[in-house]
């Protein structure tokens, strides 16, 4: 099935734009049903809430991101395929496993942190910013893995 490198590379783009993305949409949707459950109380701090569930989606933008650098770098994007050897092809993939991989965890993980602080903010709103630091603690790993993703990648030459 995967017989050339371009075929490796897109299954790659997928890895970090599907893990990651799916890792995120888990998340803002655990952190939603919180934040659900505090506006049905208090509509007053959809606001508030509403902060604390989109973070959770920075991993799919990050994946989303590392597909796009792969997809332009083989010509998907842009209409000029250019063919890669098998090796080139398994170089991209493995360059976007961390942030699928880290991404897809994360993101859920920083769903449920996000949760806790939405619950913090219910009965103290003003403490939304510890509940915020709480997440962004959680996504410093996904930005490590960006990192590491795109390092791997700048490094592949095609």
């Amino acid at each position: 099935m995967f017989t050339s490198g371009v075929s490796l590379a897109i299954l790659g783009a997928a890895v970090a734009a599907g893990l990651a993305g799916t890792g995120s949409a888990i998340g803002v949707g655990v952190a939603g049903e919180a934040a659900a459950g505090v506006v049905s109380e208090d509509p007053g701090k959809f606001g508030l809430t509403l902060l604390l569930q989109a973070l959770p989606g920075t991993q799919g933008i990050y994946g989303t991101l590392m597909a796009f650098l792969v997809l332009s770098k083989i010509g998907v994007i842009g209409g000029n395929i250019v063919p890669i050897d098998i090796e080139t092809g398994l170089r991209l993939l493995f360059a976007c496993v961390p942030i699928g991989l880290v991404g897809w965890t994360s993101g859920i993980a920083q769903g449920k942190t996000c949760a806790a602080g939405i619950i913090l903010i219910a009965k103290r709103p003003g403490e939304i910013a510890k509940g915020m630091v709480y997440g962004a603690m959680v996504e410093t790993y996904a930005v490590l893995a960006l990192l590491i993703s795109f390092l791997a990648y700048a490094n592949i030459h095609v």
